[in-house]
């Protein structure tokens, strides 16, 4: 099997797994977004269908879908800034690793701030 090539920066390794997930994030944000357009749209043609639409966002399994609709963005946040780095910090492509372990870092604190309280919200727990 041949080796990769030398001087690339991924390799396979913890960057090219946080460029697919920044992609995947990126992603999932942008259909949230054309969703929120549409639905927020809806007021305008039918405010009792609109209505019906928020209705079904109060249900647990929605809350859940906002919990996970905020672990994408600040993901997609925190690893944006550390792709700014390695692209316009002379030695970012050398500490790139490290900054990647410091996203995760700040993701799990992010969420760990967020999700008790969110989910006591969803859950019943107010």
């Amino acid at each position: 099997m041949p080796s990769a090539p030398a001087g690339t920066l991924y390799r396979g390794r913890e960057g090219m797994w946080s460029w697919v997930a920044h992609r995947v994030t990126g992603v999932l944000i942008f259909f949230f977004l054309l969703v929120h357009v549409l639905d927020t749209a809806l007021v305008r043609v039918s405010p009792e269908a609109y209505n019906a639409v928020i209705a079904t966002y109060q249900t647990p399994v929605m809350g859940l879908g906002e919990a996970g609709l905020v672990a994408a963005i600040v993901f997609h946040a925190f690893n944006g800034i550390r792709i700014i780095l390695v692209d316009f910090w002379a030695k970012g492509p050398r500490y790139q690793r490290v900054m990647l372990w410091v996203v995760l870092g700040l993701f799990v604190v992010t969420m760990a701030g967020f999700l008790p309280r969110h989910l006591m919200h969803v859950f019943g727990g107010n």
